[in-house]
């Protein structure tokens, strides 16, 4: 299966299932999920960020915490944490960072195109994934955008998951995590 057809059926369930399991009722509160989504590790991947520059998971090993953002570009409340996340971003400590993924990108597709606008216009200036086939297969269980999960230096998923538009929770999160 090409990398486009992956995205698209992935974008697909995305849309299908909306952004997240209350959107459908109004509801854009976020929750905490029991279990993390995805792995306990992030597998090995050589992608492009929406930049067009190479990343690997060599991208972790320079801070203690990263705070990776699961998002899409049709998904309002992903879209709406933008700048949030950009100021956030800039005021993080030395040992920690942000990290995109946009799920419903993949290389060559129009979403980088809009990806790269969303994040322009919220200023939003942090290193933004389009995933290779590792990535979506590391990103299959998720069920809902935004996600939110927290990778240590050694690519290990820590912390809880945070399911939903909820800044204010990452930070909490991340704080508890620099602690460790």
């Amino acid at each position: 299966m090409t990398k486009k057809i992956f995205a698209a059926l992935l974008a697909a369930a995305f849309l299908l299932s909306g952004c997240s399991d209350d959107s459908a009722a109004g509801n854009d509160s976020p929750k905490t999920a029991q279990a993390s989504p995805v792995a306990k590790v992030v597998p090995n991947f050589s992608a492009k960020t929406i930049k067009g520059e190479v990343v690997t998971n060599e991208i972790f090993a320079s801070k203690k915490i990263t705070i990776v953002n699961i998002w899409g570009t049709f998904c309002p409340p992903c879209i709406g944490e933008m700048p949030e996340l950009g100021r956030l971003a800039r005021s993080l400590p030395a040992d920690a960072q942000i990290v995109g993924l946009v799920c419903d990108a993949a290389e060559g597709s129009p979403q980088i195109q809009t990806a790269l606008k969303i994040t322009q216009e919220a200023n939003a200036d942090f290193v933004n994934i389009v995933p290779d086939k590792n990535l979506m297969s590391f990103m299959a269980n998720v069920e809902a955008v935004p996600t939110t999960i927290f990778v240590n230096s050694k690519g290990e998923v820590v912390g809880r998951a945070i399911i939903g538009a909820d800044v204010e929770g990452y930070k909490d999160e991340l704080e508890k995590l620099l602690k460790n």
